[in-house]
């Protein structure tokens, strides 16, 4: 289900596709990534800004692709894979409060919310990158976006010391790809020639 409150006037979610994805277009085109990593058609949950961060990597994906759109930015490039982001997965959250309840971790409820609130959803993960030796890291750079996310804010409740454990890997699925993938892989690139200057 989408957001339920009105989305304000002028917001990033209701800017014309069309404006909005042109900019992505043209670092596309520019830059030549090989990988594109973005949220679901849901946004991971119904976020509007991030829902419309799914329509803009997308329609950006295909029009990046098409020397017929956007001409004047550049030459065409096509991104060879497109992962969205699943974090949040039943599996990986499962694991991880086993191990908080076997050793009687004192934010366990907070975890059995978090798992009552997922459910059973289907595993839909292709591709788990070992991120155990810089989870540190990753959240000090999450922490740099202040104005998104405070320090206290409850995506830090996670110990890093049980993600260690249960689940060393942040999650993804690939869902498009024009090289040869051979599923479960632990790495983006997975099939990439890094020679390969790709289609235009």
């Amino acid at each position: 289900e989408g957001p339920t409150e009105p989305i304000p006037a002028n917001s990033f979610a209701l800017v014309p596709l069309e404006i909005s994805a042109e900019p992505l277009v043209r670092i596309i085109r520019e830059l030549r990534p090989q990988v594109l990593v973005t949220y679901d058609e849901t946004g991971g949950y119904p976020h509007p800004d991030h829902i419309r961060a799914h329509e803009i990597s997308m329609y950006a994906w295909e029009a990046a692709a098409d020397p017929a759109r956007y001409p004047e930015q550049g030459a065409a490039w096509r991104i060879p894979k497109v992962y969205y982001d699943r974090i949040f997965n039943s599996n990986r959250i499962t694991k991880m409060y086993e191990v908080m309840e076997a050793s009687g971790h004192p934010d366990l409820a907070e975890m059995g919310e978090l798992r009552s609130w997922m459910g059973e959803r289907p595993p839909l993960a292709t591709t788990h990158i070992p991120v155990g030796d810089f989870l540190d890291v990753r959240d000090d750079a999450l922490r740099s976006h202040a104005s998104q996310v405070p320090p206290d804010s409850r995506f830090f409740f996670w110990p890093n010391e049980v993600q260690r454990e249960a689940w060393p890997f942040e999650d993804f699925q690939l869902v498009q790809s024009f090289v040869d993938s051979t599923l479960p892989e632990g790495d983006f690139f997975a099939g990439i020639d890094t020679d390969d200057e790709g289609d235009a």
